[in-house]
């Protein structure tokens, strides 16, 4: 049996790609046979209104046209044996006129035959039954009187109708009664109160039955119900009881809930797919119960369900087998709670899979399958008939074989044409559906009119028609112009139906169109063409008028179009005609309105029609008086009002606005925020703009959004206030619309996988419970997805992986109402781990003292076990080969960047040992290091001697002394002294020179001229040449006079530089914490200062080529910048403009790109001398003598001029000296500048004011006495070039007998001797 089903279905298969459903367009081809189809036919359940005539629908087509019969509760039904019944002509629609005879008369079930000669057809049944809306049966309705809180139910009880009537309750004023949580109706009607208030009490609680079928309503008799407290009740029913207490003396007290209905713990319901499951849990207690619901085998279906009757009621639509299971309802209040199961059986009724069966037509000898494939619960039962008779006992056929739900033909002949019915049912309903088998032998046929001309706008969707028909059916082919080749790919889309579409039409896709229709008895073309036209567009849009009245005004409106096409201009006012005014003139491009008029003021629209197409555009017209011309003025609009919402839908709405008073400045645009009150409220998003002409917006928008807008205008004098908020506009839940951004894979481990991505905005989530499906697999091996989702998080971690293997990744949003868009591919790696190869055939090769280059063979990338990062060259200098040099165990470290294969090492050291290995590193770290190895350095250049000194200064000798290189950078061979006279105008004179040995410390220099200033240059020499210089200056002397030391420059010396009076001191060696240290591509970076400033000298090997010096004075306060020099490309660079006396940080940068780190130099202290060495000779200089001897004269004279102004008017008597002297602090002080103040006229005989001369005979001089000597003395004295005072004026005593002491101790200098002068004079 098994094997027959097989067989069956491969059959069903193979066949199914043989024939298509096919049907005959009879209205295009009149004479070819179709059996019956039904195209029309009333509901299975009829209900008829009885003051109305019966219709019983039942329509069909064929050919030749059917002929129709009916029957009745099975029986034939002989129409014409009833005069009431009539059958439409041309159709099998019956109607029954009830005027003769009642409605119910014609009751039952019907069904309707259409017929001819090749086929009958036959339609579902029909069960007839007339609408019932009953009265109320009469009943006396006693009043009910009840203790406050306790529960109530007013029964409603309506009477059973056809179909069932809506019940509702209300007062005698037609208001519906309120209800709540407390009060509440059921699903049969009747009304629940969980627990009674004295408020309840009223007599007109009504119970509505409203029949839908007869629009009739009918009324229960109201009910009162009286609610009272306990004294209430005792004293209202004792007058009635023999004065005897109703009701117990307590009253009701709270108490936990309990089910009204349904009844015990648990119940059942069964309900059918596809339709309304509705469940209800009603409870009594006080406080009143709050009523919740869940699923017990699953989540409840939230997008399908809702909540009604405040929760006690669950309704889930369009129930389906998901739905079955056990739910519970929930009763709780602040005493307890109490819990119902509702087990609900899910039952269906026949449903088709994939649709009902399909007419079939089929040619001669062709192979075809009818199929009937539905399902329910229970399983249905199939049946066949064909022309309305049971398969089994129709006449045998050999082409045609059953199956069960498919019948197989099999080399079909014509006379086999017939109409088949399948019959699907079970318990719960039935389906019925008639299917033809047409055999017909028909060469293909185009429908389609000949040279059809198909026209189409520019990048526009054009579509292409093949209508087409034959039998067997013909296949479809599509040719262009010179058929070269058949259109079947893009940009071409061949529908089934034989349509040809260009989703973006263009212009190279007009020309003539084939189509070809061919099947085994012959071929059919027809011709159509395709035409492309330009679109329609406004070039000059009629703008903005504001004219005074009287005048004229002229509204633009410059059109392009495609010339084939034929164009209509249309003028509208306020989106109406235009009056019919001779004042208004259209012409081709332009509106003239002429002696304009208030009237005439609105917004004109110019709209260019085509056959094809359109394009508008408008502009607003603003009438002015003419005289007076007031003064402008020119303000913000007013804010837009009146916002209202139309046109709602789910993803859209319609804005529309009423204009503020734009204060004489035209409105250009209007601003349209939205605040989401759900994700972010209270915060005013731009959503869109739209022109200041406009005044509604189609707005489009999210899902899940609580949305309110306001509208903004804006002027040439800025926007308005905002307008009030429109009302809310809630959007629906949705899927999400895309997925998250940025996925990315990463490992922080060796063996696991990070997954990170950028979570989506409550905006983009469209719904809630948003959440993230993230899926991942390897990408080399053939393996499925692994999915897992998570919610709240914008990463996930994948453990157990391997080390460093490649991911592909996907993250998908979902939210409660679905998932988004397939997300795209995104790839990662897993975690890395440290190398475990180190590189080999490492190599080096020395290409100058300083510079060496190192090979090596790249690791393989399966070893590195990450990412490459790129290799490190440590080395470091195991010893010098000269014996004086230093031992250094510095490691430094060289890193390039990415898979290289060899580097440069530079800055090294001329005349030494280095040892170096190699190792690659990845994101994780370092790998294994390669065997070390060494490499001896060249000889280089030697440094500068460390020092050089004067010991012996004669009259035309001097000696002089130096040190050794400190960096000899190899064998020292020798020195080369040289120099040169300097004469008082800063000339220098010829340059002698000497050859040194190299165990030479010292040389002494014999007929120097006598006082004399000598410049001197030392450099020592290798094999490799010589190195810088350092220099020296001193003067020969004349008697005792001193010889000026200046001290040495250990920098690259050039000829001319002068040093300063203190050493520059190197800068020391910056370590790092660690053994290794960083490599900078500066190297020999030295100082000298001369006459312009100090020059820098570097060495300089790295790649960049924007290089510059930084310098910034030392010990700055405050957060002072470097200053930048530029180079120019240079190795050497003159700092100008420094200030004498300070001392400044130097340093050499290089820069690369931006993302490149910069390169920094070791720092060099570098100091500027406050007096140039050569003003040492300035008390030698004649004009300053002359200057110096002027000035003591005047000094002198002012002297004389002082004593004889003190010693004027002869001698005085003792006693008024002795009164003059006797309190000198007696005098009185000045305020404002705290000087004496002054005496009268006859205080003139007495001495100078403030004059004490002391016993010692000598004048002490007050702090306001000045001396030439205050100036010259202390170390801050001293002369600029042109002769004037430098320093800082110091007029405390003591710092001049301190300068004194000092002075007397000296050896006597020029400038001494001045000092001494003066302090004389």
């Amino acid at each position: 049996m098994m094997e027959r089903r097989m067989d069956t279905a491969l059959l069903v298969l193979l066949m199914g790609h043989l024939a298509a459903a096919l049907e005959v367009p009879l209205d295009l081809l009149e004479e070819l046979p179709q059996p019956p189809t039904i195209t029309q036919q009333s509901p299975k359940d009829y209900i008829i209104d009885p003051r109305e005539n019966i219709v019983i629908h039942c329509d069909a087509k064929g050919k030749p046209h059917p002929s129709f019969s009916w029957t009745r509760n099975g029986t034939h039904f002989d129409i014409d044996e009833d005069v009431n019944v009539v059958m439409r002509p041309h159709s099998g629609t019956l109607v029954v006129d009830i005027s003769r005879e009642k409605a119910d008369h014609y009751e039952g079930v019907y069904q309707c035959t259409a017929r001819n000669k090749h086929g009958t057809a036959v339609s579902h049944n029909i069960v007839i039954r007339q609408s019932r809306s009953p009265l109320w049966s009469k009943e006396r309705i006693k009043q009910i009187v009840v203790q406050e809180g306790v529960s109530l139910v007013l029964p409603c009880r309506p009477p059973a109708g056809l179909p069932p009537p809506i019940i509702f309750w209300m007062d005698n004023n037609f208001q519906r009664l309120p209800q709540s949580s407390r009060v509440s109706q059921s699903l049969n009607g009747d009304l629940y109160f969980s627990n009674v208030l004295r408020e309840d009490s009223r007599n007109d609680y009504i119970c509505y039955a409203r029949f839908p079928h007869t629009q009739t309503i009918q009324q229960k008799q109201p009910i009162t119900v009286k609610v009272l407290n306990l004294e209430a009740i005792n004293d209202t029913m004792a007058a009635f009881y023999n004065e005897t207490d109703l009701f117990s003396e307590d009253p009701v007290d709270e108490r936990k809930p309990t089910f009204l209905i349904p009844s015990g713990s648990s119940s059942s319901h069964t309900v059918l797919r596809g339709q309304v499951l509705e469940m209800e849990c009603i409870a009594e207690g006080l406080p009143t119960p709050e009523i919740s619901w869940i699923k017990l085998s699953g989540d409840l279906p939230t997008q399908r369900m809702s909540y009604l009757y405040y929760q006690k009621n669950l309704r889930i639509v369009n129930v389906s087998a998901s739905d079955a299971g056990d739910y519970r309802c929930s009763a709780k209040n602040m005493l307890g709670s109490v819990h119902h199961t509702i087990h609900v059986s899910v039952k269906a009724s026949p449903y088709w899979i994939g649709g009902a069966p399909r007419n079939l037509v089929l040619a001669p000898g062709e192979n075809g399958v009818l199929t009937c494939r539905a399902s329910g619960t229970p399983k249905p039962s199939i049946t066949w008939a064909m022309n309305g008779i049971p398969i089994a006992n129709s006449p045998k056929d050999l082409s045609r074989k059953v199956e069960e739900d498919t019948i197989i033909f099999t080399d079909i002949q014509m006379g086999s044409s017939a109409v088949y019915q399948c019959n699907v049912s079970n318990d719960h309903g039935y389906l019925m559906a008639n299917a033809f088998v047409n055999v017909l032998s028909e060469p293909p046929r185009v429908l389609t009119p000949a040279n059809k001309v198909y026209q189409v706008i520019k990048n526009h969707r054009a579509r292409i028609d093949c209508a087409f028909f034959g039998s067997p059916i013909p296949k479809i082919t599509w040719f262009k112009d010179s058929r070269s080749s058949t259109l079947d790919g893009d940009p071409y889309i061949q529908h089934d139906n034989g349509t040809l579409e260009i989703h973006t039409a263009q212009a190279r896709n007009s020309g003539k169109y084939t189509c070809a229709a061919r099947n085994m008895l012959g071929i059919y073309e027809n011709h159509v063409y395709l035409e492309v036209k330009e679109p329609t567009r406004i070039l000059k849009q009629p703008e903005y008028k504001v004219v005074q009245r009287g005048r004229s005004v002229v509204f633009e409106c410059k059109v392009k179009h495609d010339p084939t096409l034929v164009p209509t201009m249309t003028w509208l006012k306020d989106d109406g005609e235009l009056p019919d005014d001779e004042r208004l003139i259209v012409d081709s491009d332009s509106l003239t309105i002429t002696d304009v008029t208030e009237s005439d003021g609105g917004v004109y629209t110019c709209i260019m029609n085509t056959t094809l197409d359109h394009d508008s555009a408008s502009a607003e017209l603003t009438v002015v008086e003419a005289t007076p011309t007031p003064a402008v003025v020119y303000e913000r609009p007013d804010p837009p009002t009146d916002l209202e919402l139309t046109d709602q839908k789910k993803r859209s709405v319609q804005l529309t606005w009423t204009p503020g008073d734009e204060h004489n400045s035209p409105i250009q645009k209007f601003l349209i925020q939205y605040d989401d009150s759900l994700h972010h409220r209270g915060h005013w998003h731009n959503l869109t703009e739209v022109p200041g002409t406009r005044t509604t917006a189609h707005l489009k928008l999210s899902p899940y959004v609580h949305y309110t807008f306001r509208v903004l205008a804006l002027n040439a004098m800025g926007f308005s206030r905002p307008s009030f908020p429109s009302r809310m506009f809630k959007t629906e839940a949705a899927a999400p619309d895309e997925n998250p951004k940025d996925v990315e894979g990463f490992g922080t481990e060796h063996d696991n996988l990070v997954i990170s991505w950028k979570p989506l905005t409550g905006l983009q989530s469209n719904g809630p419970g948003l959440r993230y499906r993230v899926m991942w697999r390897q990408k080399a091996v053939e393996s499925d997805w692994t999915t897992v989702t998570v919610s709240n998080n914008s990463r996930f971690v994948v453990s157990g992986t391997p080390t460093f293997v490649p991911y592909e990744l996907k993250v998908q949003a979902v939210n409660d109402h679905g998932v988004g868009p397939e997300p795209a591919i995104a790839r990662g790696y897993s975690g890395e781990d440290l190398p475990v190869a180190a590189p080999e055939n490492v190599q080096v090769v020395v290409l100058n003292s300083t510079l060496a280059e190192v090979h090596w063979d790249p690791v393989p990338h399966k070893l590195i076990r990450g990412h490459l990062k790129g290799y490190k060259v440590y080395y470091w200098k195991e010893r010098s080969l000269h014996k004086h040099n230093p031992y250094h165990m510095e490691k430094l470290i060289l890193m390039f960047s990415g898979n290289h294969s060899h580097g440069m090492v530079p800055g090294l050291h001329p005349f030494s040992v280095y040892s170096f290995n190699v190792r690659v590193y990845n994101g994780k770290g370092e790998g294994p290091v390669s065997p070390t190895q060494q490499f001896d350095t060249p000889e280089g250049v030697p440094g500068a001697p460390t020092s050089l000194i004067v010991t012996n200064s004669n009259l035309d000798t001097l000696t002089l002394e130096w040190s050794p290189p400190h960096d000899r950078k190899g064998r020292i061979t020798g020195y080369t002294l040289k120099y040169q006279p300097v004469n008082n105008s800063n000339e220098l004179g010829p340059v002698e020179e000497l050859a040194l040995l190299a165990n030479e410390t010292s040389v002494t220099l014999p007929n120097l001229k006598y006082s004399t200033r000598y410049k001197f240059y030392l450099n020592a020499k290798t094999v490799r040449g010589a190195g810088p210089a350092i220099s020296q200056e001193a003067v020969t002397i004349v008697d005792e006079a001193l010889m000026s030391l200046l001290d040495v420059d250990v920098g690259e010396g050039t000829a001319g530089s002068t040093q300063s009076s203190h050493p520059l001191a190197q800068p020391p060696p910056h370590r790092l914490p660690d053994e290794a240290l960083p490599v900078s591509p500066f190297g020999n970076v030295s100082s000298s200062v001369g006459e312009d400033g100090p020059l820098i000298s570097w060495e300089y090997w790295g790649p960049e080529k924007n290089v510059y010096v930084e310098y910034m004075v030392e010990n700055s306060e405050g957060e002072q910048e470097w200053q930048k020099e530029p180079v120019n490309g240079s190795q050497n660079v003159v700092l100008k403009g420094l200030k004498g006396g300070l001392s400044y940080r130097v340093r050499l940068v290089a820069k690369g790109h931006h993302d490149q780190p910069l390169h920094h130099s070791e720092e060099l202290l570098v100091t500027v001398p406050a007096v140039a060495s050569r003003q040492v000779d300035i008390a030698t200089q004649g004009w300053f003598i002359g200057l110096m001897c002027a000035i003591a004269l005047l000094i002198l004279i002012l002297l004389i001029i002082c004593f004889i102004q003190r010693n004027k008017g002869g001698k005085y008597p003792v006693k008024e000296k002795e009164d003059a002297h006797t309190d000198p602090e007696f005098q009185p002080m000045k305020e404002d500048d705290c000087t004496f103040g002054e005496y009268s006229d006859n205080e003139d005989h007495k001495p100078l004011k403030g004059s004490r001369t002391p016993s010692n005979g000598t004048v002490k001089r007050d702090d306001s006495d000045d001396s030439l000597v205050d100036y010259g003395e202390g170390g801050d004295g001293q002369f600029n070039e042109d002769g004037s005072f430098i320093g800082q004026y110091s007029g405390k005593s003591g710092s001049r007998d301190t300068a004194e002491g000092h002075e007397s101790s000296e050896a006597p200098s020029p400038i001494n001797t001045m000092n001494s002068l003066n302090s004389f004079v």
